[in-house]
């Protein structure tokens, strides 16, 4: 098991109830940021948050490579690579069939981080 897979073991991402408060209310732990950091530094890059936007938004839920790639200047490969690093982060999952690969949004780790960065106004009197 990489040192990766450990890390993200250490809080479930996938629980519809939030990891953690917003940022804003309360300082996230260690262990919990070391895990949510490696997400969002799958997000930091334009092309993994286009290939996340285009899967999440995808009619059905799902979307197939061979309808991603086309849409970017970039080898296949290049894709693949961007689209691995999305995988290892927990933001999708991946199924084969056939010769092609299906991939789909892990909407509940999308939630959590939405929760996270969320801000509730303040009211300045």
């Amino acid at each position: 098991m990489s040192k990766q897979m450990h890390s993200l073991a250490l809080i479930d991402l996938t629980a519809d109830t939030p990891c953690c408060p917003p940022l804003a209310e309360r300082r996230v732990p260690a262990d919990t940021a070391a895990v949510l950091a490696l997400a969002f530094k799958a997000l930091g890059d334009p092309v993994r948050l286009q290939l996340l936007s285009m899967i999440a938004s995808a009619e059905g839920g799902e979307a197939c490579v061979c309808d991603l790639t086309p849409a970017f200047d970039l080898t296949g490969p290049t894709i693949s690579h961007h689209l691995k690093a999305l995988r290892e982060a927990g933001l999708v999952d991946a199924e084969r069939r056939g010769t092609w690969v299906y991939y789909r949004a892990r909407l509940a780790i999308l939630r959590q981080l939405a929760a996270l960065l969320t801000v509730e106004p303040t009211h300045a009197g």
